[in-house]
């Protein structure tokens, strides 16, 4: 079984960018592209996830700034506090860690946010273009990382049987619309497929967005699949895995992503992609 491991997608898309921030620099850009990271609270896996965006804007050349509020700010001292930053010149991305905390209404705050500032995908507009198939708008940068992994291992999704299981709007949904757009088959599976093994047995290509650890084994996975794992959780003895049991793999599927080090490690690259493409956007 050939292991996809994300570092090298990664690095690829770092060539992307830096070719295109060469360019808008010889456009006349004068500043260096700023991404706005805005999280209330100190939830664990944001935290680690802003280390791993602040790390990666660095490498890139870009610049990231951390707006961090306590979760008991008021819902209007957010609010304000959020339009703000939104309608800042100065700050051409928007990072919004999500859930909120339940006294902010997170529907007004996807509603309001600027959707040429919105990177990871989650307000109307953008969410639109992503199902309408337009490429102007930016999509969760989770799902759009699976495609960045399945194109640079050069693995065919054009025709092909494709499986998610997850229908969450953070990836399962929008990244079916991604895959259909590159003319896959698709089917979303979730708690109530029935034959849930069945139906993934029968993917070429299987993605695992359930959000559940080690939900799925070797019986799920079809002779020579491809098995994208998205999931990150912590198993009984506090590691860190993904919704497949990876370590039953081998012999079954002929190639898939760890965790960790497969498709997370490309998602902060993605988000960079996304903010110089804001940039030239705007511009």
């Amino acid at each position: 079984m050939i292991i996809l491991k994300g570092a090298a997608v990664a690095a690829r898309i770092q060539e992307e960018i830096e070719a295109q921030l060469k360019e808008l620099r010889e456009e006349g850009l004068d500043r260096t592209p700023r991404l706005a990271i805005v999280r209330v609270g100190e939830r664990p896996d944001d935290l680690s996830y802003e280390r791993g965006a602040l790390k990666r804007m660095e490498k890139c050349g870009l610049e990231a700034r951390v707006y961090a509020f306590p979760n008991e700010i008021s819902r209007e001292e957010f609010e304000n506090a959020f339009q703000e930053i939104n309608r800042d010149d100065g700050i051409d991305g928007i990072l919004l860690f999500r859930p909120l905390p339940k006294h902010i209404e997170e529907k007004r705050i996807m509603e309001i946010m600027d959707p040429a500032k919105d990177l990871d995908g989650i307000c109307p507009v953008n969410i639109a273009k992503v199902f309408s198939g337009d490429a102007s708008g930016f999509a969760p940068c989770t799902a759009e990382a699976v495609v960045e992994v399945l194109k640079a291992n050069n693995i065919a999704i054009s025709g092909k049987r494709t499986v998610i299981v997850g229908r969450s709007m953070v990836v399962g949904r929008p990244l079916s619309m991604l895959l259909l757009k590159e003319n896959a088959t698709v089917t979303i599976c979730h708690t109530r497929t029935a034959d849930l093994a069945g139906t993934c047995r029968g993917a070429e290509i299987l993605v695992a967005a359930a959000g559940k650890a080690k939900m799925l084994d070797a019986s799920f996975v079809g002779q020579g699949a491809v098995v994208i794992d998205v999931g990150i959780n912590v198993d009984e003895e506090g590691n860190l895995c993904g919704d497949v049991d990876f370590a039953s793999l081998d012999g079954a599927a002929s190639m898939a992503t760890p965790v960790p080090g497969g498709v997370g490690a490309v998602t902060t690259s993605v988000l960079a992609k996304h903010l110089v493409k804001a940039v030239r956007q705007r511009r």
